[in-house]
């Protein structure tokens, strides 16, 4: 490099973050379920560091299929201001299947969804400070003896995977970035 020229600048990817405090996450972004809905669950939990500390500033994502099993969601369940076009929140009609939230200053993240049809678990990506890259997970509302994932886990492994009925249509799942129980945690090419 030449002796006047100034070394690249890190890019997001590189550089520790956050970077998605800005318009991130969208108001009712965890209302994934339509209002009222007599079939809604709640999954919710805590991120911790590897020192068992809570996470106070990550960002939890959340895929899952319709109760039907179908992968198309419904477009449009994003509501956003006409003259501004800021998004305002969820329309409270729509299934669309994802869902984004925050954690809390004690590391706490909740969203109101549907049971996953065709499957029993809810994909999750986890974004939090310190992370270069995010991590993606599973949470398993129902403990699946066929599934390949499950079945090719040790008993301690695959325990970090199945979220706990806490009460009718409620489940916890914790998700621990590094350290003893640290979440089984999936990468894709």
């Amino acid at each position: 490099m030449p002796p006047h020229a100034r070394p690249p600048l890190p890019t997001p990817s590189q550089t520790v973050g956050p970077f998605y405090g800005y318009a991130l996450p969208f108001p009712r972004g965890g209302e994934v379920a339509p209002d009222g809905h007599p079939d809604t669950l709640t999954l919710h939990g805590y991120v911790y560091d590897g020192a068992g500390q809570p996470v106070p500033d990550a960002l939890i994502e959340t895929w899952q299929p319709a109760p039907d099993g179908s992968l198309t969601g419904a477009p449009g369940s994003l509501r956003r201001d006409p003259v501004t076009g800021r998004a305002i929140g969820r329309d409270g009609v729509a299934f669309t299947g994802f869902g984004r939230v925050p954690t809390d200053a004690d590391g706490h993240w909740a969203v109101r969804t549907l049971p996953p049809g065709g499957v029993s678990y809810i994909s999750i990506a986890v974004f939090a400070r310190g992370l270069l890259h995010h991590l993606y997970t599973r949470a398993y509302v129902v403990d699946e003896p066929g599934d390949a994932l499950l079945g090719s886990l040790d008993a301690d492994r695959r325990a970090t995977l199945i979220a706990r009925g806490e009460a009718p249509r409620t489940f916890r799942f914790d998700i621990r970035l590094q350290g003893a129980d640290e979440t089984v945690f999936l990468e894709f090419p």
